[in-house]
């Protein structure tokens, strides 16, 4: 949306992300959008097989990203990894995957039972360096330098101060740290019946 929005359209917005995710927290990834989705999604996606292959269905059934952000940069073993917006924390899973036992990762969401979803597929692996909390990408809730790497799949679209968000992004990156975004981005003028709207946001 070009224009300035209201306080009220704000809340909309909140409310409708809000509610969007709330159900696919309850009901699972299937169905509410618009792309594959799941273990099909992964595959078209080009996640690494050894993944697929390693994880529980129930896990791979919970991934809704729209890219690959580990088809960007390599995360190393030992690495410190941010997920904003990490919805069923499958990306988060993946990244601990990646970066070993002597790494750490952290799961950041703004819906409380996505990060409950998250916590249920953690405990499906029962990995000991991955922890996920509520928070938002505008007020990241970490000191400055705290992240080799910071990823986010599809989420960066959602927030309503994106300079913010990445301001925020690349405080808590160390020195020579890594963002690794995959998105949706708008590629030509919306028909006039749909720009404007505000429920643009959370179709």
């Amino acid at each position: 949306m070009s224009r300035e929005m209201t306080e009220t359209e704000i809340q909309q917005v909140q409310q409708g992300i809000k509610a969007k995710y709330d159900r696919v927290a309850a009901a699972g990834a299937g169905g509410n959008f618009q792309y594959p989705t799941g273990k099909t999604g992964m595959e078209l996606q080009g996640y690494p097989p050894e993944v697929l292959k390693n994880f529980p269905p129930e896990v791979l059934a919970a991934f809704c990203g729209v890219g690959n952000p580990f088809s960007l940069e390599p995360l190393n073993p030992g690495d410190a990894v941010l997920d904003i917006g990490c919805g069923a924390g499958v990306d988060s899973l993946v990244a601990a995957h990646l970066v070993g036992a002597g790494g750490k990762v952290v799961g950041l969401d703004v819906t409380a039972a996505m990060v409950e979803r998250a916590r249920a597929n953690l405990a499906r692996l029962g990995l000991a360096h991955v922890k996920f909390q509520v928070g938002e990408a505008e007020a990241l809730p970490f000191p400055e330098a705290s992240f080799d790497a910071v990823i986010s799949n599809g989420v960066f679209n959602l927030t309503l101060n994106k300079e913010k968000a990445l301001h925020e992004a690349h405080r808590v990156l160390k020195p020579g740290g890594r963002l690794m975004l995959a998105d949706m981005v708008l590629v030509a003028a919306l028909p006039p019946d749909q720009a404007g709207k505000v429920e643009n946001w959370f179709q």
